[in-house]
């Protein structure tokens, strides 16, 4: 079962910017409000292979995940991934260049492996707040990368 979320904000920004913030991991917690804490797993620049621990407040609850680097086209692309048990998660963030600045998508996708049938009820129950929830939070987090590379220019 697949879910997924699109969003799109523009930024009075260039995509060089905004990159700059998006990739900026060791600043996340001060970005971007629903991430408590990175935990770097490697060093240097970030690339394809990058990986971090992130740890966020959802449902009220602390949650951290490993994340990975799957693709990285400065200023333009990223695709970050991560796993949960049987859900594998696919972040993608793609900047198009405006003439205001840029426009920030960002597409959240869930795949779960196979649900028994309790499970499945409790996802066809709890499956609409799930979505509420990360459609609110990445709309968050779109807004507090817009609010930092503002900021920067």
């Amino acid at each position: 079962m697949e879910q997924r979320i699109t969003l799109t904000r523009s930024i009075a920004a260039p995509p060089s910017a905004v990159w700059a913030v998006l990739t900026d991991l060791d600043a996340a917690p001060e970005t971007l409000r629903g991430v408590t804490s990175v935990e770097r797993l490697d060093d240097g620049e970030y690339r394809v292979g990058t990986r971090w621990r992130e740890t966020r407040v959802m449902f009220g609850k602390a949650a951290t995940e490993e994340m990975q680097v799957v693709e990285a086209v400065p200023a333009q692309r990223t695709v970050v991934t991560a796993e949960s048990g049987r859900a594998r998660y696919r972040t993608i963030f793609e900047l198009t260049p405006t003439s205001a600045g840029t426009d920030l998508t960002m597409e959240f996708s869930g795949v779960s492996g196979p649900l028994g049938a309790a499970a499945q009820l409790l996802m066809t129950v709890a499956g609409p707040l799930a979505k509420r929830a990360t459609t609110k939070a990445m709309r968050q987090d779109l807004d507090d990368i817009a609010a930092a590379t503002e900021r920067l220019g």
